[in-house]
């Protein structure tokens, strides 16, 4: 099957503003010349390998060799399912080098998502890493490859399979081929992220837009070449992906990634490494300072080495950002962007006072920013509005056009869906949002998604899903549905049937409630402001009930 025509999917919306400089080179030619100019300089690592810039492009350059013998051709995407291993980098890079279109699918995804994911984009080719924590992810891989004729390769990763990477890495290697010149506006990427009215978009990125935003934000940091960066966050997010895999080439970083998230052992590493920057959200930097102080270290009170920790994807409690200052060498601080338009803030400067990084989400980035009411008319600083944001670093559009056409303003700015306000030093902070979404860990999760699938249980005569507050994970999810002839639902009921439907298990509602009517508006929309404050109210009573009670005996 050809492949999709990406230059009738990308670059729909109006010309960008002038005046901000985009990157004039791509990731393959950042790649080329630092293998050429630092060879044994340090690119990536993980708990296996150590990767220098010299070989992760000699590496990549046989990966991209190997996939066009098989027949893949400039435009072509490559998906990959993969925790965070440095195969990661090298595939994304052998991506670029091929104009292939990369992929990443996030490990928490099942046979629904991934079915709508790789028939959406007609991925071609997908990595997958066999049986990990538990779930064979290859014999999922291959389900899906018989009900999806674009897709012709399954590519197993440190496991056995019909193609293993290792395989194709050394047919590569055996014969190169002369591979294209990339544009630097060719799309790059595509990304899925959760829709509020359906399935996950794709966001499309080219070489160009890509970086641009992120590099001008990790500028601010005071990072210099050689410094190491630690990667918790999934590389198939936006952060991961565009922090973790791509800045290596652009700034002479080293990435330590983390396979799994383990705070006892993200501090050894930060200690091993000299890291100089994190970037994750917010039960990262709560469960890092807790494991500062856990019994089972033997040095605990420390001060660790980073320069920056900057913390999103979720609520960030400005204790948190003050905490984390007094055990750090620099700074922790708040920062606000999304797969659309990453690094809308960078946090804050050096030179910044701790309460720029605690009460706000950060000094503004390259972008043009205006907040408006509800008639797209701009309001005054200092008052809330919807975020609207223009510029270089932003998205192409999206896979389906008319989602594309939605999401953008006459004049080419980006409809964030969030709400917040601007200050007169230009920082922004956010105060909730309009889109439908649910942020959990990080995690962007559509209620939407949920209450559709929550339908089609033969007790459930209508639900409504929205967010919960959570201590550990910003927010988690609350079910209030209204069941047929009183029937009485429990959670791991639910729970069963979400997983059935193919869901991710992250997506199951963890708190479920039966009610007789749900509220309403006037018109008859669900008031889901009043949901969530029921569903506040409840878990904040608990919680003080908890706190409140006497101990009792052993």
């Amino acid at each position: 099957m050809d492949n999709l025509d990406w230059e009738r999917l990308g670059h729909q919306r109006v010309p960008i503003a002038a005046g901000l400089r985009a990157a004039a080179t791509t990731l393959a030619e950042l790649a080329h010349t630092a293998a050429r100019e630092t060879p044994d300089d340090i690119a990536f690592i993980d708990g296996l390998r150590t990767l220098s810039f010299a070989a992760i492009f000699d590496e990549a350059q046989s990966l991209a060799a190997g996939l066009w013998k098989l027949g893949l051709r400039p435009g072509d995407v490559l998906s990959f399912q993969l925790p965070n291993w440095s195969e990661t980098a090298v595939i994304n890079l052998a991506a670029c080098l091929g104009g292939y279109v990369c992929n990443p699918i996030v490990p928490i995804y099942r046979d629904a998502e991934l079915t709508a994911i790789l028939a959406d984009c007609r991925s071609r080719a997908f990595f997958v890493p066999g049986v990990w924590r538990g779930i064979d992810y290859g014999a999922m891989a291959q389900r899906l490859a018989a009900k999806l004729p674009s897709l012709a390769l399954v590519i197993s990763v440190r496991s056995d399979g019909r193609h293993l990477y290792d395989e194709l890495i050394a047919a590569g290697a055996t014969k190169r081929v002369e591979l294209p010149q990339v544009s630097p506006d060719a799309v790059k990427l595509i990304m899925y992220t959760s829709g509020t009215t359906g399935p996950a978009k794709g966001v499309l990125h080219s070489h160009r837009s890509l970086p641009v935003a992120v590099i001008s934000a990790v500028r601010q940091w005071g990072l210099r070449r050689g410094d190491a960066l630690l990667m918790p966050s999934p590389v198939t997010h936006a952060t991961g992906y565009t922090v973790g895999l791509e800045l290596p080439f652009s700034l002479g970083l080293t990435t330590v990634l983390m396979e799994r998230w383990n705070a006892e052992e993200a501090v050894d590493l930060i200690e091993q490494h000299h890291i100089a920057a994190g970037v994750g959200a917010t039960p990262f930097l709560q469960e890092l300072l807790e494991a500062m102080d856990a019994p089972s270290r033997t040095t605990g009170r420390g001060i660790l080495p980073l320069k920056v920790f900057v913390c999103g994807g979720a609520a960030v409690p400005s204790e948190l950002i003050v905490r984390a200052g007094k055990r750090f060498a620099g700074y922790a601080c708040r920062g606000y962007g999304s797969t659309e338009s990453p690094f809308i803030t960078f946090g804050r400067e050096p030179g910044d006072s701790e309460a720029t990084g605690a009460r706000t989400d950060g000094r503004l980035n390259c972008y043009e920013v205006r907040i408006v009411d509800a008639q797209d008319k701009e309001v005054a600083l200092g008052r809330e509005g919807e975020i609207l944001v223009r510029g270089e670093g932003l998205f192409l559009g999206y896979s389906n056009p008319a989602a594309t056409l939605e999401a953008f303003t006459g004049d080419g700015y980006f409809r964030t869906g969030d709400i917040g306000f601007r200050a007169v030093d230009d920082t922004l902070t956010i105060t909730g949002r309009k889109k439908d979404l649910i942020i959990r860990g990080g995690e962007n999760i559509s209620a939407k998604e949920i209450e559709d699938v929550l339908h089609q249980h033969p007790s459930i005569a209508e639900a409504a899903v929205v967010s919960a507050p959570s201590a550990r994970l910003g927010e988690s999810i609350a079910a209030y549905v209204r069941t047929r002839d009183g029937a009485q639902l429990s959670t791991e009921e639910l729970a069963t049937h979400v997983l059935s439907a193919g869901l991710a298990r992250q997506k199951c509602p963890e708190h479920v409630r039966v009610l007789d009517e749900l509220p309403r508006t006037a018109a008859g929309k669900i008031r889901k402001d009043v949901l969530r404050e029921m569903i506040r109210t409840e878990l904040s009573a608990s919680a003080a009930l908890r706190d409140g009670a006497p101990e009792t005996a052993p």
